[in-house]
C-alpha cells in the first residue's frame, strides 16, 4: 500500500497491484500503466502470464515480453516450464490444466518431478528394467533341454527360471519347443 497520503493521491493500487503512478518529477500528472498487456492473438494463463502458439512454436509471455518459447512438439520441454510456472508460484496447477487442456495427473506428476529432480528430471534417460533372463545361452540351453523331453516345470527349475517366464517365452516364439517325434508315425 502507498506510504502516506500524499504517495496515495499520486498511484492507485487495487487489491495490492499498481495499477498506476504519476511521474514523480514534480506533480505533472502523467499516468504510468502498470496493467499486464499481452501481444494480440495470445491465449491467458493468468493474469501475468499467457503463451503464443505460431510456426510450430510455443513462447510464453510475462505481460509484453517472452520469457521462454520451445518447439511445439518438445513435451518434455513444455512439462518442464508449466511446472517450472507452478512450482515458483506464477501459476496454479488448475491454470494450466484450463489453458493447456491436459489432465491433472499429469499436471502433478510433472510438478512432482520438477520438485525431486529439478528441469534435469525431464531430460534424464529413463529407468528400464534389469539385464534380460532370457539371453541367447539361456534360450539355447532350453531349446536343448525340450529336445530331451524335458517338461516345462522340468527346464525352468534346471535353468532357475520362473515357470511363467519360459512359458512366455514359448507363447512369443522366443523359445521353441520342439514337438515330440512319434515313432509309429513315420513307419
Amino acid at each position: 500500500m502507498c506510504a502516506n497520503r500524499e504517495e496515495s493521491a499520486r498511484s492507485l493500487e487495487l487489491g495490492g497491484r499498481l495499477l498506476w503512478r504519476f511521474a514523480a518529477a514534480g506533480d505533472a500528472a502523467m499516468p504510468q500503466l502498470h496493467l499486464p498487456m499481452f501481444p494480440s492473438g495470445v491465449t491467458q494463463i493468468t493474469d501475468e502470464l499467457a503463451f503464443w502458439r505460431k510456426d510450430g512454436a510455443v513462447t510464453y509471455f510475462n505481460g509484453h515480453l517472452p520469457v521462454f518459447r520451445h518447439d511445439a512438439n518438445d513435451l518434455a520441454t513444455f512439462r518442464m516450464i508449466t511446472s517450472q510456472f507452478c512450482v515458483n508460484g506464477r501459476a496454479k496447477q488448475s491454470d494450466i490444466i484450463r489453458a493447456f487442456g491436459v489432465t491433472s495427473i499429469s499436471v502433478k506428476r510433472s510438478v512432482k518431478l520438477y520438485r525431486e529432480k529439478g528441469p534435469k528430471g525431464f531430460y534424464a534417460p529413463r529407468a528400464t528394467r534389469g539385464a534380460a533372463v532370457l539371453v541367447d545361452a539361456v534360450v539355447a540351453e532350453a531349446e536343448a533341454l525340450f529336445a530331451g523331453g524335458a517338461s516345462d516345470a522340468e527346464v525352468a527349475e534346471r535353468l532357475r527360471l520362473k515357470r511363467n517366464t519360459l512359458q512366455k517365452a514359448i507363447r512369443s516364439g522366443r523359445v521353441r519347443r520342439l514337438a515330440k517325434k512319434n515313432p509309429t508315425a513315420s513307419r
